[in-house]
């Protein structure tokens, strides 16, 4: 049997969400507000600071629930094939929107609040990351890595390029980028004779 005040309450944190999201798009991070968000979602300030004390956390929990990113990684056997497939979707995403702009805002807010950087890390950066070095591991595996090579540090080199063009230039993250930068990596990934 299904409780009913669960349901109900699932229906309603699904209707902030969306709310949130869609005042987020059209007035920006900046100017979104709980009194905004309780009014176009049809309820109380109070409901919505019961479920998320803050206008970032409920923006992270909107835009992490919402439109969650399925970012996983193909084995194929061929890590290089395998990086490009998985990041040139990372890219598709941020480059459209909602989520790019929305993603951008939402890092800016992880840098002021420490809970939202908490929770952007624990589920989303984290995940990513680990399933980017486990990807990593089963090529050193398979010896298509030197097996000296630190995946941390790969990890870190990779994303760096990325999260500066996107962040910090804003220009567009294309493929040919993205491969540039997987072609600098792995020269210096690869086993050594």
């Amino acid at each position: 049997m299904t409780d009913h005040r669960t349901t109900r309450a699932d229906d309603r944190s699904e209707t902030i969400m969306r709310a949130t999201l869609d005042l987020a798009e059209e007035a920006g991070y900046a100017k979104l507000s709980i009194e905004a968000v309780a009014a176009r979602a049809g309820v109380g300030k109070h409901t919505i600071y019961r479920r998320w004390p803050s206008k970032g956390l409920l923006f992270l929990d909107s835009l992490l629930t919402v439109n969650e990113p399925v970012l996983d990684f193909p084995d194929t056997g061929d890590v290089l094939a395998d990086l490009r497939r998985q990041t040139h979707g990372a890219v598709d995403l941020l480059g459209t929107p909602p989520w790019g702009p929305l993603y951008r805002a939402l890092v800016g807010e992880a840098q002021h609040d420490p809970a939202v950087a908490a929770g952007l890390n624990e589920r989303f950066i984290l995940p990513q990351t680990e399933k980017t070095i486990a990807r990593l591991q089963a090529a050193k595996h398979q010896g298509q890595i030197s097996p000296d090579f630190d995946l941390t540090l790969a990890m870190a080199i990779l994303s760096g390029p990325l999260y500066f063009t996107f962040l910090i230039t804003q220009e567009p993250v294309t493929h040919d980028y993205v491969d540039r930068v997987f072609e600098a990596l792995l020269a210096g990934m690869g086993p050594r004779s």
